[in-house]
């Protein structure tokens, strides 16, 4: 069960499902949430905000969970939240797995933002490729911010990768400035396609030639336009998180699953 939008709604179906398998009597309950939603609520970064992705985590544990399976959480620190064991899978394998059979030539990995420098190197380094990142940096106050590129993108195929697209917005100005630093084709790819508001209609209008998702997510009405014509190519996780399953349930190391 994804806690994807609507959100609350299927937060709430997770929850009393699992207090439904716990009173009736379940050996074991496995949740297993291919999205984790609230994510990015993982640090009380303004005054009087909350933590939701703690408050999301006990209430997963309160309701009955004794486990959980998820795929590539915002941030890796979000297990520390859960009072359970949590298994935290990575799309990795699938994408690589993907681009090497579908190889893209001089193309270079492009971290959208300094906290994705992380995530970009390990792909640059599983698929061989140079790396560059997007530095996003207001020189002054009043002033607009500015994308900065560091390293060479001229000339190259450029690779964006994220853990999320929610609006858009960030992957888009990303792209713009690849693509005004002289780069050639412009590619994106993310695990979970939120894609809320006006993602669509800003991933149409950009300059990336195409975008690699994952099915944690289901694609929206739209997204399902964007498929056919061949701009959105979806990549199913199901073998990954049913190697996760089965180790689960056969009470066998999941390690080998993670890269």
């Amino acid at each position: 069960q994804p806690t994807c939008p609507p959100t609350d709604q299927n937060l709430m179906e997770l929850l009393i499902m699992l207090d439904a398998f716990g009173r009736a009597s379940a050996e074991r309950v496995t949740a297993v949430i291919p999205y984790f939603g609230y994510g990015r609520s993982d640090k009380k970064d303004r005054p009087r905000v909350p933590i939701a992705a703690k408050l999301v985590a006990n209430l997963i544990a309160t309701a009955g969970a004794q486990r959980v399976l998820t795929v590539d959480l915002h941030a890796s620190q979000i297990q520390g939240f859960f009072d359970i064991p949590v298994d935290h899978l990575y799309a990795a394998p699938v994408i690589v797995n993907y681009f090497q059979e579908n190889p893209i030539e001089n193309m270079i990995v492009v971290a959208p933002d300094t906290g994705g420098a992380e995530r970009a190197r390990a792909y640059a380094k599983r698929l061989n490729t140079g790396l560059a990142l997007c530095d996003k940096r207001r020189e002054r106050a009043n002033v607009a911010e500015v994308m900065n590129i560091v390293g060479d993108v001229k000339g190259k195929n450029c690779l964006i990768i994220d853990d999320m697209c929610d609006t858009g917005g960030t992957i888009c100005k990303v792209a713009d400035a690849l693509y005004d630093n002289g780069a050639n084709n412009i590619y994106a790819c993310f695990t979970h396609a939120v894609l809320s508001g006006r993602a669509i209609e800003n991933l149409s209008n950009s300059h990336l030639k195409k975008i690699i998702v994952s099915n944690t997510i289901p694609l929206c009405e739209k997204g399902q336009t964007l498929k056919q014509d061949g701009r959105i190519e979806v990549l199913s996780v199901a073998k990954l998180l049913a190697s996760g399953i089965k180790s689960i349930h056969d009470e066998t190391s999941v390690s080998s699953l993670f890269i």
